[in-house]
């Protein structure tokens, strides 16, 4: 699967398992990048999004039913390293409280594209897209 996170400048994810921020131009670029493939995420994420009408968000849980090419907004789901393709990181130009953190150093992968914008809420994001080895 390819994997969708959002991460502050420590690779925090959660705090008190609650997401650390969000900005609605991440969510619009998020559906712009995958151009209607299908994107998986749980009913917490699917909150953010419900103002955005994409028809290709799949409220799935555990996201058991994504196949290998299909996209997963992964925010409170723990996600086995050997099940992602390719990763796409959203990192928020801060650093945030954050008691659950992504382990970059647990995968092998190679960044393949970076890509900064302005937020609505964040002064800069970075998209970064790495290819898992």
């Amino acid at each position: 699967m390819n994997v969708i996170i959002c991460l502050d400048q420590n690779n925090g994810m959660l705090f008190n398992n609650r997401r650390q921020s969000m900005d609605r131009t991440v969510r619009r670029n998020i559906l712009s990048y995958i151009n209607n493939s299908p994107l998986y995420m749980d009913e917490y994420s699917f909150k953010q999004f419900s103002e955005e009408k994409a028809d290709n968000i799949i409220v799935d849980n555990n996201l058991e039913n994504a196949t290998e090419h299909d996209f997963c907004f992964v925010e409170r789901q723990e996600v086995r390293i050997e099940e992602i393709n390719k990763l796409i990181v959203y990192r928020w130009d801060k650093i945030y409280p954050a008691d659950k953190y992504f382990n970059m150093d647990d995968i092998k992968c190679n960044l393949v594209e970076t890509l900064e914008f302005q937020g609505y809420s964040h002064e800069k994001i970075i998209r970064e897209i790495y290819q898992l080895i």
